[in-house]
């Protein structure tokens, strides 16, 4: 399977008016309270289609998306004039509001719509640790 993965991710050099490179980042965040939200294949299914939609969106291209029962890793490529800061902020919020029109009964451990927890992890992947990567988030 991380055979398959790291052959899927397009390494070609992105080409700007001034620059040439690459730009992979491994994000992560938690539920709120690290609630097991996950753990029901359809709870999963839905949470990674709605993490999907919103980067479709707002251009964002996933490469690996990894749903666990607590939390969310992804392997990702920003947009040009986009930080991970904003990219964050526009997959949880994104995520979380369609989360709660899709599944109400989320709102029985959630009544304020505070889907994810405030804090997250963003780390850039160099081009040599991508694979490892893959493997981190995979497995």
């Amino acid at each position: 399977m991380l055979a398959e993965a790291s052959e899927m991710i397009d390494t070609t050099l992105r080409r700007y008016s001034h620059k040439v490179g690459l730009n992979f980042w491994h994000l992560e965040w938690c539920t709120k309270y690290r609630y097991k939200m996950m753990k029901k294949l359809k709870n999963k299914n839905l949470v990674s289609a709605c993490i999907l939609k919103v980067a479709k969106k707002h251009n964002i291209k996933v490469h690996v998306l990894s749903v666990m029962p607590d939390h969310v890793h992804m392997l990702v490529s920003l947009p040009k004039r986009m930080n991970d800061s904003q990219a964050l902020t526009l997959l949880k919020g994104g995520s979380s509001y369609l989360i709660f029109r899709n599944n109400e009964k989320f709102l029985l451990r959630y009544p304020r719509r505070h889907f994810w927890s405030a804090g997250s992890c963003a780390v850039t992947v160099g081009y040599n640790d991508l694979e490892s990567m893959t493997e981190y988030i995979i497995n």
